[in-house]
């Protein structure tokens, strides 16, 4: 493939606004020389899953807001799963997020189902959202939905399970990829 000269590599070179602050451009390089390292090093691959199974007949904003849901409690419970805070190039912070991918999958009600039971045999941390949350408007009136039915009759519409890759693999066995 041929190249131009707007493709070609700037030799770390970066647009940055004009400063007497000598910190800035030290920061700035010291973040492409981490950028570079990083990349040089190959993908990563982790012995770990984190996966959200959502149910395949809801609406798009019910998926979303599942996922948000379903995926704070992992954040919340275990720590191993969160990054190192993020800051861009002028030093302004942002809050850490997940150090890996999440896997977002989606399942018929019968699968669903049967990936909670795998969930709770494999004794995984999990978070789950049933369908009674939809019509609930605050964590406490939440938590006394999910409390007031029991295990095999809650109407499980989304899950998120973290754990070893192949445990969490198993769960989701019957789901597939969502689109």
């Amino acid at each position: 493939m041929q190249r131009t000269y707007k493709t070609e590599p700037r030799g770390g070179r970066q647009s940055r606004r004009m400063s007497t602050d000598t910190t800035a451009v030290t920061s700035t390089a010291a973040a492409t020389a981490t950028t570079t390292t990083a990349a040089a090093a190959g993908p990563v691959r982790f012995d770990t899953k984190i996966a959200v199974l959502l149910r395949d007949d809801l609406e798009t904003w019910q998926r979303l807001n599942v996922t948000s849901f379903l995926v704070s409690g992992l954040g919340s419970q275990i720590p191993e799963v969160i990054g190192e805070p993020y800051e861009d190039a002028d030093g302004v912070g942002y809050l850490p997020m997940f150090r890996q991918p999440v896997m977002v999958f989606e399942a018929t009600k019968e699968v669903l189902v049967a990936a909670h039971g795998r969930a709770l045999s494999r004794a995984l941390p999990r978070s789950l959202f049933t369908s009674d949350l939809f019509t609930t408007g605050n964590d406490r009136d939440n938590r006394a939905a999910v409390r007031a039915v029991a295990t095999a009759e809650l109407d499980v519409v989304g899950l998120a399970v973290y754990g070893p890759r192949n445990g969490v693999d198993k769960v989701v066995k019957g789901a597939r990829m969502h689109p």
